[in-house]
């Protein structure tokens, strides 16, 4: 009974971590994304934007895991131990780093804010590819709560995700 009582009152106890917004876009419910691996989340709790800007931002302090050769993706593991992938655009790996740019390599040290990737939405859109950004706790077992921030539009930098740990 305790054990449950204090998970009703965590929120309250610990005010969660929060994930900034990688980018400005407007948010859309993961399940709306083509591609089952993100919809059906199975990396991670995820939430997706639709980009309405050409970067990606650090979205927490803490260090890059892994730049992808291509530049259409990143994974970060935040200060606070978060494992997060923002993937840019669905497929775009097949565009073998055509479009994409990126100002960080694997083991960097990244601060809020910091530009992570530039990428060029409009030729991707033309050469036939979604942009959508999913971003995924990839270490989402490790929170009994994850809460995204719902539909609309949201900007660099303003809370997209809390994380509670038990």
């Amino acid at each position: 009974m305790l054990d449950k009582l204090k998970k009703m009152f965590q929120s309250q106890v610990n005010p969660g971590i929060v994930i900034c917004s990688p980018v400005n876009g407007k948010i859309i419910p993961i399940g709306d994304v083509s591609d089952p691996t993100f919809a059906d989340e199975i990396l991670g709790k995820s939430v997706a934007v639709i980009p309405q800007a050409n970067r990606v931002v650090a979205p927490v302090n803490g260090t890059v895991q892994v730049m992808f050769e291509t530049g259409h993706a990143v994974s970060i593991v935040s200060d606070e131990g978060t494992e997060l992938l923002i993937h840019i655009g669905i497929d775009t790996v097949k565009l073998k780093g055509q479009f994409f740019k990126a100002y960080v390599k694997s083991g960097d040290k990244v601060k809020k804010g910091d530009t992570l990737i530039e990428f060029d939405e409009a030729q991707i859109k033309s050469a036939g590819y979604d942009t959508v950004i999913p971003i995924v706790i990839c270490n989402s077992e490790s929170y009994f709560k994850i809460e995204g921030t719902q539909a609309g539009p949201i900007k660099e930098l303003e809370q997209l995700i809390i994380l509670y740990r038990s």
